[in-house]
């Protein structure tokens, strides 16, 4: 298994170290609109930083093109540092090149740094696919990623940052996007999980309903996301105009309750879908033996069925929430709110910064919902 290199680790680490020499690390802002002036590596970091960066990356293509378990091991370890030092290195780009008496200037990540924040993630899954490192390992290096930006951001150094400075112009509108985007997609998973459950369990019961139920949630799988947004307007219009109790309620054409529909409306399709499969491939031999202990309909369901089902339904849930959670996004243009609110500001005021405000909030949510469910998943699978 290890014996040959690792294509993989040696073009994504040479496509890595070019790139961060040859694009820009970081830009400088005169403000939010202007696009700035680019500075390489060399320049951003100093040549101190910059050749310990480059050595690194060497011995990371080294290590990759004679594979171990030893050696991706120590690529594990080297990946890691690079990721961990990242925000670092926009605070020292900050320092050495942000004019300390301009109150609108900005620093700007260039796409040097997306490059050495991207690539090295993916040449660190590899190496833990190689590994075959368990979900809960990587829910751990995740965390400490996270900590270290988190710890760069509280400690002011890079105050400076374009994203930040949009963030500490509306902090209640983050806040109350963050709030209005988990509510969206936890009540339309949550909501949706209950609907392919029942229907599930009428499938699994009944012959007949699985060629109507599989077509329609595969129906609206295929409907565009603001097509269905738009198809709702009209209805729930009329509804509200006609029911005042619901204009009481919230509910109107646009808004919560068109969003909420429409994600309930994808997200049935993984549920039911999984939630079918796993209720079905139970081993017959599993329940048999139930049976033969004395178990009846009920107790066959809640302590063989159940269980033996959970991990495939929660890999459902995960697929559904992850999709939830960027379909929500859209949402916005509806009055829905959430991160997509900053998103499409941004791409109206040509403001890039404004942009990544919503939209790098809404990839960490996604990224985090997959590694938990991912672990909770591969824990009950390994469980006696």
């Amino acid at each position: 298994m290890f014996s040959s290199p690792n294509r993989v680790i040696v073009v994504l680490g040479a496509l890595t170290l070019t790139l961060a020499w040859v694009l820009d690390f970081g830009v400088i802002q005169p403000n939010r609109i202007v696009a700035g002036t680019g500075y390489g590596l060399g320049e951003a970091l100093g040549l101190v930083a910059s050749v310990t960066f480059s050595v690194g990356m060497v011995m990371i293509l080294g290590l990759g093109a004679v594979a171990s378990r030893f050696r991706y091991s120590l690529l594990t370890a080297g990946l890691l540092l690079l990721l961990l030092v990242l925000p670092w290195g926009l605070a020292l780009f900050a320092e050495r090149q942000l004019p300390g008496s301009s109150t609108y200037a900005r620093t700007a990540m260039g796409a040097g740094f997306w490059c050495l924040l991207f690539l090295p993630a993916l040449m660190l899954g590899e190496c833990l696919q190689r590994l075959r490192a368990g979900r809960g390992l990587a829910l751990i290096l995740l965390a400490l990623v996270l900590t270290s930006w988190t710890l760069a951001v509280t400690s002011g150094d890079i105050d400076s940052l374009s994203i930040l400075k949009e963030y500490a112009a509306r902090p209640d509108q983050f806040r109350a996007a963050l709030s209005d985007h988990l509510a969206l997609a936890l009540s339309a998973v949550a909501i949706s999980l209950v609907l392919a459950f029942v229907l599930a369990l009428m499938m699994v019961r009944r012959v007949s309903w699985r060629r109507p139920v599989f077509g329609v949630v595969s129906f609206l799988q295929t409907v565009p996301s603001l097509a269905l947004f738009g198809l709702l307007i009209a209805p729930l219009s009329a509804l509200s105009a006609t029911f005042p109790l619901l204009q009481q309620l919230g509910i109107q054409g646009i808004g919560w309750a068109p969003a909420l529909l429409a994600l309930i409306a994808y997200s049935l399709l993984p549920m039911v879908r999984n939630t079918f499969v796993a209720l079905t491939d139970v081993p017959p031999t599993l329940l048999e033996a139930g049976e033969g202990m004395g178990m009846n309909a009920r107790q066959l369901f809640f302590r063989v069925k159940l269980p033996l089902a959970m991990p495939v339904i929660l890999e459902g849930i995960r697929v559904t929430i992850i999709q939830a959670i960027g379909l929500t996004a859209v949402a916005a243009l509806i009055g829905a709110g959430g991160f997509g609110t900053f998103i499409f500001q941004g791409l109206g005021q040509a403001a890039m910064d404004l942009v990544l405000l919503g939209a790098l909030p809404t990839v960490l949510l996604a990224l985090v919902a997959d590694a938990v469910l991912s672990a909770l998943a591969s824990t009950m699978r390994s469980a006696p």
